[in-house]
């Protein structure tokens, strides 16, 4: 009888303890207790304590262990809320197994398999490093390289990164972007690699990379990224009903190792280009752009010497951009092994142009919608909108995809006369036309956006010209079929491309669907970064 009233008495005081413990703070308690009882009962003093740098350093083991199986990553040890779209991981989960060495790897059988396809890549190849790129506002990569043994813990944690190496301003002034907090400019922002853009680099030495998406620290997608506004408005165009189909088509100068003559430095055009006697330089660049998955359709010398121009096969979705984006880094470092440089400026100070060439296609990928079943070469009412829509919008367009002072000469090139705009033009077969419509040819009706130049970022001249179009299929008043269904069809309003950049940006920030589009937080800092450039006679500087 005593013993029975000792243990009666001990499971009351415990059961009073543990009451008092959960009304002060329940999740705690059970941590306690649950570790207290698994090291009792495992005898286990050797088990890694888990810390704050750790994924699951904030969640109980119940929660952990119930969320074993997801797919996600993000990065750690933050909690994060971000839904970056069409991302192949979704970075709003923490959830990793933890396994014996300390060292969290991805569970669900598509991660491990593209983890196990990586490290197999890794290792034939004997790669010493990976970079981890992400473009800057001007399509630049920016990058950090990582020894390879570290790859698999960086694809989990991310790699940080200062943000202004991506958003490009010292001091944003606070009148400006006010809500752009300096706290956050001056902070660091984290990579997250999407895997599938996984490549072995043949221009770069044991070095491989992967395309990222860029994150705060407290994982929020970075809303000045530009390729995570590629990728919300074509999830955007997704919800639509439809899917782009497209591809870039650039032109680059290649000129000769610098000289110096009468003391000053010129570089003269690699003519050599136009009568194939350096096919090895043109060559290694494509077979490289193809093994990193950048698959080239043609490629020809153009009008200039030294000019080339390089097209791309086209492809669903976000791939598009990656190629360019490939290409605008692929190209000089494979250049400088010859001893040249590869400029996406002419030396006359125009920018070489850069067109993004699409089609508009439903869901599944299977019916181009510009397409008329009537065997007339014309475009069907749905592409009549989307064109409405790129009409309606090439003011503020024009900002976006043709970026400096330099290239918007090539608006007015043709014409003597001072003017402030040029007017809007399109037509069928015509390459002098800001949207030529091209119905000829394998690939079905297309149009080419020909606002652009070589030195736009290609994820925003994606995401803008989606948007655009996205906006002519909603509107009502943007086209108005022409008499009797002929070819032509009428604007509401006429449309002026201008000519000075500063008139551009009042354009873009005067745009409210592209606006709301690309996001006020872009918009406002796009306009910010151009205007400080302008300031400080920066923009005519490659």
């Amino acid at each position: 009888m005593s013993k029975l009233r000792r243990t009666r008495k001990k499971v009351t005081k415990q059961h009073v303890f543990s009451t008092e413990v959960g009304e002060m703070d329940i999740t705690n308690s059970k941590e306690r207790i649950r570790n207290q009882t698994v090291c009792h009962k495992l005898g286990d003093l050797s088990k890694p304590a888990v810390g704050p740098g750790s994924a699951d350093s904030h969640l109980p083991q119940d929660d952990r262990d119930s969320e074993d199986q997801t797919t996600v990553i993000k990065p750690s040890p933050l909690k994060t809320t971000a839904r970056a779209p069409c991302r192949e991981f979704n970075t709003n989960s923490n959830h990793t197994d933890n396994t014996g060495d300390g060292t969290q790897i991805p569970t669900t059988p598509h991660l491990s398999s593209r983890m196990k396809h990586i490290k197999q890549e890794m290792a034939k190849n004997h790669l010493q490093f990976v970079r981890f790129e992400a473009t800057d506002l001007h399509g630049v990569s920016r990058s950090k390289s990582i020894p390879a043994q570290f790859f698999q813990e960086k694809v989990i944690h991310g790699v940080c990164m200062p943000r202004g190496y991506l958003e490009l301003i010292p001091n944003p002034k606070d009148d400006e972007v006010d809500h752009i907090r300096a706290t956050c400019f001056n902070s660091d922002i984290v990579l997250m690699p999407e895997l599938s853009t996984f490549r072995v680099l043949p221009w770069a030495e044991r070095t491989a990379r992967v395309i990222c998406d860029t994150f705060t620290v407290t994982g929020e997608p970075l809303l000045t990224s530009p390729r995570y506004i590629a990728k919300r408005q074509l999830s955007q165009l997704q919800d639509s009903g439809f899917s782009l189909l497209s591809a870039f088509i650039y032109d680059f100068c290649i000129f000769a190792v610098p000289e110096i003559i009468n003391s000053k430095t010129i570089s003269f055009p690699a003519s050599t280009l136009l009568n194939n006697h350096d096919q090895p330089f043109i060559q290694e660049l494509v077979d490289g752009l193809y093994h990193t998955g950048a698959n080239v359709e043609s490629f020809s010398s153009s009008t200039r010497p030294g000019q080339m121009e390089i097209c791309f096969l086209p492809e669903f979705g976000i791939s598009a951009a990656d190629n360019a984006f490939t290409l605008r880094t692929g190209v000089k470092e494979v250049a400088r092994k010859y001893n040249y440089i590869a400029s996406f400026f002419i030396e006359t100070g125009f920018c070489n142009s850069g067109i993004l060439s699409h089609s508009l296609w439903d869901v599944e990928g299977k019916t181009n919608m510009f397409c008329s079943n009537s065997g007339i070469e014309e475009l069907t009412i749905t592409g009549k909108k989307w064109l409405a829509g790129l009409l309606k919008h090439s003011a503020a367009l024009s900002c976006l995809m043709a970026p400096a002072v330099s290239c918007r000469k090539r608006y007015s090139k043709e014409s003597k006369d001072i003017k402030e705009s040029v007017p809007t033009t399109w037509g069928y077969n015509d390459n002098s036309c800001a949207f030529n419509i091209k119905c000829h040819g394998e690939k079905g009706t297309r149009i080419e956006n020909k606002l652009g130049s070589a030195t736009a970022n290609p994820y925003l001249v994606l995401a803008a010209t989606v948007a655009a179009g996205l906006d002519g299929l909603q509107s009502s008043d943007g086209v108005l079929a022409g008499p009797d269904d002929s070819m032509d069809f009428y604007q509401a309003k006429s449309s002026e491309i201008p000519l000075k950049l500063e008139d551009a940006l009042v354009a873009l920030e005067e745009d409210q669907c592209l606006r709301q589009a690309l996001g006020e937080t872009f918009i406002r800092y796009f306009v910010a970064m151009k205007k400080y450039e302008l300031e400080n006679e920066e923009t005519d500087a490659e």
